[in-house]
């Protein structure tokens, strides 16, 4: 067996050196030195069936040093995934589905795009919370039906990134029992030793944050095995194993080298690694018999699945029926009951607090939900009524208060969203929009149907000067693709807002609102907030024939550009008003509807809004104005800072050069 045991090992070694070297670009280095860890994991502890990847008691596996790809494509493959060889020797090609970096929804088994470094450590601690939380809904005294870990790979890079700090933090404080990571601890980056920059003393940093630790040689699979067992009794800390390994493992003239970690190996290198190993000088070489030693995963999978599913099938009525709605995929509520209406109000209220009542509506009736924020409810407003804290002690909790950690809490939504048994949704002010970024951008790249609630949203929220007013964020977050970023301009469209991002189920949703009060607008069948929903609407139209000028305005602006469109008709000019809350959505609607809202033919045009001007010509055209802001705020109370800044409607107006 030792020798079958060495040869699955060096396969997998040999598989990513030569996967790395036929594309001729990658990292062979980190897979060549967590083979041994790697394999002992996925043919022993983790749980899991390659004939159905989406069981939902799986184990889960980040990859969070996503760079040693090659290494999960190889266990993939070996393990009976839906991965043949051609899509290895394809790695990093056009089409393939071994793209450079693991990619969530493209390559069967991989449960999360990795690559930015810390985003998949963080995710993974999402994960945890979101079994914790299943968990706790489904299991009774007599059917722990729920009880799958999660297990990933980090590496120095990972470790060193501000995110994974901020998510081993809130994981200790959590106790998530079931989360595990093998730590590559190899001493080598890009640049040369970790020396250069990282002397810490990571086990110690780790038991600071209340993760229980354990050090390892990564080259020897009996402690690595001892480690994972003892990882298996610990259930009130998330663990670390360290892997003390050398990068390039069995390479003659390369391995403990950075010269390793991101490029092939070389044909002369390659062979004289192979014949280290012992290995035939083949591409792609696998053995029979250890092809049949790593598919046993099939059969082990298929029947601990078959176990599980009688298992389920023994569930009380209750527990069955929460199992189900919370793994349904979708949010399953009647809308039109639940959702408040706001009437028409001058002094109304502030689209937070308006968002508030809308959750309190809601979110009870939501299976899986758990909202939270980095510690700005009183602010974000985002505790709905009757939320329980999900903490060490309650596991039940459908609220998690995340600390000053936006990084963390961002990516962490994105784990709960991928486990697939819950909806979540967090809080932050916009401004604070650029910490949460990367892990928006891979809820989008990953169809993640998060839902972001940013306020305070502009210049409105006055006081606090330009360091907490937004000027470009709102810019920044439409300039990523699959994001839908919604501005409503009163309650209504707010409750609108909350229904397009719930209903949601292919990417993330970003709900821009004020601190300020917006009134409540008057409504009617013609100008209903549910037109939210296609993006943008005619408002008001012309009373005075066919419009001869567009007035276009999104949340905030909308009541300024009202009162333009009062003054303007009241003085027989022939002028529309559109409330635009969402310009992707608008996009999606084909051209005839566009072309209504927005005739082309009428190019007397301006929008307003209290943000960056970059991107609204494309709505406007080369002939019509934008009023915005592209310098930064003052220190000053919003309705001074408005006029200041010629956010009125008597500038609306004057645009139109009527």
């Amino acid at each position: 067996m030792s020798s079958l045991e060495q040869r699955c090992v060096n396969t997998i070694r040999t598989l990513s050196i030569d996967g790395v070297q036929s594309a001729n670009s990658g990292h062979p280095g980190m897979p060549m030195g967590m083979a041994d860890a790697a394999f002992v994991l996925w043919t022993e502890f983790l749980k899991h069936n390659p004939t159905n990847p989406s069981w939902t008691n799986r184990d889960r596996f980040v990859l969070s040093a996503g760079h040693g790809s090659m290494l999960i494509y190889s266990l993939l493959h070996l393990t009976g995934y839906d991965l043949p060889i051609e899509e290895l020797k394809n790695f990093r090609q056009w089409g393939s589905k071994t793209p450079g970096h693991p990619e969530f929804g493209l390559t069967s088994g991989v449960e999360t795009t990795t690559g930015p470094l810390g985003q998949g450590f963080a995710t993974a601690v999402g994960m945890a919370v979101a079994t914790l939380k299943l968990g706790a809904a489904v299991n009774t005294t007599d059917n722990n039906l729920i009880d799958h870990t999660i297990y990933g790979i980090c590496s120095d890079g990972d470790l060193m990134e501000g995110v994974s700090h901020e998510a081993a933090s809130l994981a200790g404080h959590l106790k998530l029992g079931n989360l595990v990571f093998l730590y590559d601890d190899n001493s080598i980056t890009i640049d040369g030793s970790t020396e250069l920059s990282f002397s810490e003393d990571v086990q110690a940093r780790f038991r600071a944050y209340g993760w229980h630790t354990i050090q390892v040689d990564g080259h020897n699979r009996d402690q690595i095995r001892k480690a994972l067992t003892e990882a298996e009794s610990v259930k009130d800390k998330p663990v670390l194993i360290s892997c003390k390994t050398k990068i390039g493992y069995g390479s003659p003239n390369k391995e403990g080298t950075s010269g390793v970690h991101g490029a092939p190996l070389g044909a002369d290198e390659v062979t004289k690694t192979k014949q280290a190993y012992g290995m035939p000088d083949v591409p792609f070489h696998i053995d029979e018999d250890v092809l049949n030693y790593f598919r046993q995963a099939i059969e082990k999978g298929q029947l601990a699945e078959a176990t599980w599913n009688k298992q389920r099938d023994t569930l009380p009525t209750q527990q069955r029926s929460a199992l189900d709605a919370c793994t349904s995929g979708h949010v399953s509520i009647d809308f039109d009951a639940l959702l408040p209406v706001f009437p028409a109000n001058e002094k109304g209220m502030a689209t937070r607090k308006s968002s508030s009542i809308v959750l309190d509506a809601l979110a009870p009736h939501i299976p899986g939900v758990v909202g939270g924020s980095a510690d700005l409810s009183a602010s974000n407003l985002t505790d709905f009524k009757g939320n329980v804290p999900f903490t060490a002690e309650n596991r039940n909790g459908n609220y998690i208060n995340y600390g000053i950690r936006e990084h963390a809490m961002g990516a962490i939504m994105n784990g709960m969203s991928l486990h697939g048994s819950v909806r979540p949704y967090g809080g932050t002010f916009l401004v604070f929009f650029d910490y949460c970024k990367p892990a928006i951008r891979l809820a989008a790249l990953m169809h993640q149907p998060v839902v972001y609630v940013f306020t305070h949203d502009s210049i409105g929220l006055g006081e606090d000067g330009p360091t907490h007013q937004p000027i470009e964020h709102i810019a920044s977050l439409r300039c990523i693709p699959n994001v839908h970023v919604i501005r409503p301009a009163d309650g209504n469209e707010t409750a609108a807002a909350w229904k397009a991002a719930l209903q949601r189920n292919d990417g993330p949703t970003a709900l821009i609102l004020t601190r300020q009060n917006l009134p409540e607008m008057e409504r009617s069948t013609e100008n209903s907030a549910a037109n939210l929903a296609k993006g943008a609407y005619v408002f008001k139209d012309s009373e005075h024939g066919e419009a001869e000028a567009i007035i276009i305005a999104t949340g905030s602006e909308l009541s300024i550009a009202y009162k333009a469109w009062e003054s303007l008709t009241a003085n027989g000019k022939a002028v529309r008003l559109v409330s635009m809350p969402s310009w992707e959505l608008f996009r999606a609607q084909d051209n005839i509807y566009r072309d209504k809202v927005l005739p082309p033919h009428i190019t007397r045009r301006v929008a307003i809004e209290a943000g960056t001007t970059f991107g609204w010509h494309q709505w406007v055209g080369d002939k019509g104005n934008v009023i915005g802001i592209d310098r930064f705020g003052e220190s000053a109370p919003y309705q001074r800072l408005f006029q200041e800044f010629g956010l009125t409607s008597e500038a609306i107006i004057n645009a139109l050069n009527w």
